[in-house]
């Protein structure tokens, strides 16, 4: 994925993080080979007591997730798959219509897969009672925080000498 398109991804993420609890889909490292699990932070014991997710709630967002988790394995098999065309293309030096033709289809699939996401926290988080939500809030921000301290800082390009 290039720079550009990270940044992209980056930003729409940063956009929706304020009105949905990102935990739903925090995801450890994968290993070669393996799909990364995601976080699944209603049948968390420590956010469930936090939050006080009853067992009904926690069963209606698991319901959520497993209705709508074949639809994102899909829209993501098919995001992959265009991005390593896209890559293949890049590497092929083919020419930019072309490019960009795929770019479409790439960033289609992106937005497709990003509202089907949404569309699943928004269900989610629909669930909660207003504390709950107000609560998951101060959550994500405390994560958010903890991420930031985690970030390397920004790299600075060294100025470069001014030539006559």
């Amino acid at each position: 994925m290039t720079k550009t398109m990270r940044g992209r991804v980056l930003a729409a993420a940063l956009l929706l993080m304020p009105v949905i609890p990102v935990f739903a889909q925090q995801t450890a490292p994968p290993a070669y080979g393996l799909q990364p699990q995601p976080f699944v932070w209603w049948k968390s014991e420590p956010f469930r007591k936090e939050l006080g997710i009853t067992t009904e709630q926690a069963a209606r967002i698991d319901k959520v997730w497993e209705t709508t988790r074949p639809e994102l394995r899909q829209e993501w098999d098919e995001l992959s798959r265009l991005e390593a065309k896209l890559s293949r293309m890049i590497q092929a030096d083919m020419d930019e219509a072309a490019l960009s033709r795929q770019i479409d289809r790439v960033e289609t699939a992106r937005a497709n897969t990003n509202k089907t996401r949404s569309l699943m926290l928004v269900q989610m988080r629909k669930v909660l009672r207003p504390d709950q939500r107000t609560k998951l809030d101060a959550m994500h921000a405390r994560w958010e925080e903890e991420q930031k301290k985690l970030q390397p800082p920004p790299a600075h390009d060294a100025p470069k000498p001014h030539e006559d």
